[in-house]
């Protein structure tokens, strides 16, 4: 790639405040022409906060902003777009009730007029297509109705698009998030395509893997600041962990081996895919951590729901044997109430530890919080602040709460570590497994080959049917790929 030597955006000195919290503090940052820069930091390091701002969805409190070498006073959403600055925000902002051709003719006010919803049908097709071939999206499908995983994809594609407004730079808020490790390949591959052209792109990615294999540049972001910078050549795993604040050595690793052989501890959860009286059946045991693997939308959720539907009434084909809570990967649609304080959505599960007499007891409600916000590390400086002022990922941890604060025996787990950095991820793993030692049962799917590897159990799932029994010793990325691409025996 040649050296890129002209700014398309410079944003100096920006600093945004939410009330008393700083969420950007004297922010530099800066896109060439022709590169892809890599923006990696903790959960509520500012970087989505530093996006919004870039994207026009935000308005700084203080600083400039340059785009093609000229100041921008008044910088709006509208003004981007025309500039040719495009955004996949983290929270997705496709219309649910809008097909997805209805969703690309959004973006793209110029597709007007008789036979509009054809054309911009043939526009975000055609972008599907080449950047996720075999997506299996139909055009006409209302968004609602699709599984998170697709609409991320849709997303995706329709920020790349392009009608009679240039595109010089797509800013990517965590894009991989809710795709399978095949789907993600495949954006990241178009992200250098796109790249070699001229134009550019800024990636958000807790996968580091993902930032130092794709970015030409990588910015670390801290408490609202540049921590630092420098070539990616110039980073690895470790000297990032460093960067945002963690501890050198931090690394991936898997869980301890359980302290119980498989098979002999009780079964809570016995199951067999889509009612079927053959094939592989699924069981998951006391104290056991169950992995659910393949590409996405191939089963899984729809199983875990399945699950969860079984533990308060019969299912053919599902015996479920204890009390079961859910951590959805969808927060915004199926896991937070959004006109709720953290506090109230932490202790929602648990209303029955938290009452004195009839009523629920302020006093253990913030108890509850204060326990759970101090084990799951999350950062906010009241409890009792919406649920929305917290960052995605801890809006996730807050999940993680409520559901590991619970009574629950079986934990439910639905690709539940969207946009959740490196650090709390390992925290997470050793309280996952410090659970399931205790006796508690996980079942978990993922998306994340790493986080497999956390498993005692895997089940990998094709045409939602469970196509490959895993364990441990014979898990493997190339095995479960594999098995993800073969037919049910």
């Amino acid at each position: 790639m040649a050296e890129p030597s002209v700014n398309i955006v410079r944003l100096a000195g920006v600093e945004k405040y939410f009330g008393a919290v700083r969420a950007l503090a004297g922010v530099d940052f800066a896109v060439d022409a022709g590169e892809c820069v890599g923006l990696v930091g903790h959960n509520g390091a500012g970087k989505s906060t530093l996006m919004h701002v870039l994207a026009g969805t935000l308005t700084p409190d203080s600083g400039q902003m340059t785009v093609d070498g000229v100041p921008r006073e008044g910088y709006s959403a509208l003004l981007a777009q025309k500039l040719g600055i495009r955004c996949v925000f983290q929270e997705l902002s496709l219309c649910p009730n809008l097909t997805v051709a209805e969703n690309a003719r959004v973006l793209h006010p110029t597709i007007a007029g008789w036979g509009w919803r054809k054309r911009a049908g043939a526009l975000i097709g055609k972008k599907l297509d080449e950047i996720f071939p075999g997506h299996g999206i139909a055009l006409d499908t209302v968004v609602g109705d699709l599984a998170i995983g697709k609409r991320q994809m849709i997303e995706v594609a329709r920020a790349f698009t392009i009608t009679k407004a240039p595109l010089h730079l797509v800013i990517l808020d965590e894009p991989t998030s809710s795709l399978d490790s095949h789907t993600a390949g495949q954006l990241l591959t178009h992200v250098r395509r796109v790249v070699a052209t001229g134009a550019s792109c800024v990636l958000i990615s807790h996968l580091l893997g993902e930032i130092l294999d794709h970015s030409d540049r990588i910015v670390v972001m801290r408490d609202g600041a540049v921590a630092a910078a420098d070539r990616a050549s110039g980073f690895d795993r470790d000297k990032l962990v460093t960067a945002m604040g963690g501890a050198a050595a931090a690394k991936m690793r898997s869980v301890q081996e359980r302290a119980a052989p498989r098979g002999s501890t009780p079964v809570r959860i016995r199951a067999r895919t889509q009612n079927r009286s053959e094939g592989i059946e699924l069981l998951a045991h006391q104290g056991e951590i169950v992995g659910l693997a393949g590409l996405s939308g191939h089963g899984q959720t729809e199983l875990l729901l399945s699950v969860f539907r079984a533990a308060t009434r019969r299912l053919p084909g599902l015996e479920v044997s204890d009390p079961v809570a859910l951590i959805a990967g969808d927060r915004q649609s199926d896991g937070i109430f959004p006109l709720w304080s953290i506090a109230e959505n932490i202790g929602i599960r648990s209303i029955a530890a938290l009452r004195r007499g009839p009523l629920i007891s302020s006093e253990l409600e913030d108890q509850f919080a204060a326990r759970w916000q101090k084990r799951v590390n999350i950062r906010t400086p009241d409890m009792h602040n919406n649920i929305l002022s917290l960052s995605g990922g801890n809006q996730q941890k807050a999940l993680f709460a409520r559901a590991l604060g619970s009574e629950a025996k079986i934990v439910l787990m639905d690709d539940p570590m969207r946009g959740v950095d490196i650090s709390t991820k390992l925290e997470v793993y050793d309280l996952i497994r410090a659970e399931a030692n205790a006796g508690r049962t996980f079942l978990w799917y993922t998306t994340e080959m790493e986080e497999l590897k956390n498993c005692d159990h895997v089940y990998v799932f094709r045409n939602s049917r469970i196509v490959a029994d895993l364990r441990r010793d014979e898990l493997s990325e190339e095995r479960v790929i594999q098995s993800s691409f073969q037919e049910a025996g």
